[in-house]
């Protein structure tokens, strides 16, 4: 089995991404309310600050800062799924791998971690996170997609109202992990 490293920096701030293991599935959005309540539910008990999110029918992507004294994010996903998945209606197929670990099939087992570095990295992952929704051609305009923190951070004053656009003018290139290939 393959050992994976996570980096586990008490008061860090993370990057995320989390998927379903269906990706033609949208239980994410179609149940954003039992989401948002597994989220409060795991907050409450092990305290964490949401800098940015966003959801999308079949995957999210999230900004976190630990507490101080605390790096355990491994635990707050495992008890993040499994609190959204025990509200949902157990009809998807299962996997024998799954079934023989009394798993449900909703959510891939892993997941995409990326340390922040320092405050521009961090100020670009909060930007591919409210990027998402257009990237992926679910809306032409950031503002237009509801399930995400960017209407916090434009109340916040954090970006204005037409934030990056509209699809026709859209360039990933400035958002998310740095492109390597290209020279900086």
């Amino acid at each position: 089995m393959t050992s994976y490293r996570r980096n586990f920096v008490p008061g860090g701030s993370l990057f995320f991404t989390v998927n379903l293991a269906d990706r033609r599935q949208s239980l994410l959005t179609a149940n954003i309310d039992l989401l948002r309540a597994a989220f409060r539910e795991i907050r409450h008990r092990h305290p964490f600050t949401i800098d940015a999110i966003v959801v999308l029918p079949d995957h999210l992507h999230t900004v976190w800062t630990m507490p101080g004294s605390d790096a355990d994010f491994a635990t707050r996903w495992r008890q993040i799924k499994s609190a959204f998945s025990r509200n949902l209606s157990s009809d998807e197929s299962i996997s024998a791998s799954r079934a023989a670990r009394a798993e449900r099939g909703i959510w891939q087992r892993r997941y995409w971690e990326h340390t922040i570095r320092d405050e521009e990295d961090f100020a670009r992952h909060v930007d591919y996170v409210h990027i998402n929704p257009v990237k992926h051609g679910l809306v032409s305009r950031v503002c237009d997609w509801a399930p995400s923190s960017f209407h916090r951070h434009v109340e916040l004053g954090i970006y204005p109202t037409d934030w990056a656009g509209d699809i026709s003018r859209f360039d990933d290139s400035k958002f998310g992990e740095r492109n390597w290939s290209r020279s900086s």
